[in-house]
């Protein structure tokens, strides 16, 4: 299993996660809870979790550039420094919280409750074979520093 860990970079895992939750849709729908016909609604809902995604992920971009450290998920070793300002105040992952939203969003998009059943399994291949890791590697690097951030914020929110 360790030879997973680190190895899909997290924006491609999403939009793996993306596809695999339109056929979802398509081969195992369950219930489609809005109507087709509600376009309107289904685009503002949809929308709104998607724009909040992008914004908090771009928010932890722009963190870690201002900072000039690595934004390479699959090099957490670079790091240069240890981000606990801005949006990290409030999570120790923002960009992969952002993605989440953003598959959340996918799924009011597609309106079927089927599109949400993959939602854990990324979140749980996320903590798994990418947050784990990344946690290792910046305890070797930052120590002490980051094990009291890590007791101060939450991994995800």
């Amino acid at each position: 299993m360790s030879r997973l860990e680190l190895k899909i970079p997290p924006l491609l895992l999403m939009l793996i996660f993306a596809v695999l939750m339109f056929g979802c849709t398509h081969l195992l729908p369950l219930w489609q809870f809005i109507p087709v016909d509600f376009v309107f609604w289904r685009a503002g809902l949809a929308g709104a979790w998607c724009a909040a995604g992008i914004v908090i992920a771009l928010l932890g971009v722009i963190t870690f550039r201002r900072a000039q450290t690595t934004v390479n998920p699959l090099n957490p070793q670079a790091a240069s420094q240890l981000v606990q300002q801005g949006i990290f105040r409030n999570s120790r992952n923002p960009m992969y919280l952002g993605m989440l939203l953003v598959l959340f969003g996918w799924a009011l998009w597609l309106a079927d409750v089927s599109a949400f059943v993959p939602l854990p399994f990324f979140v749980w291949y996320l903590n798994q074979f990418q947050i784990k890791p990344e946690e290792r590697a910046l305890t070797a690097l930052f120590g002490a520093a980051f094990l009291q951030y890590q007791q101060k914020v939450r991994r995800w929110l």
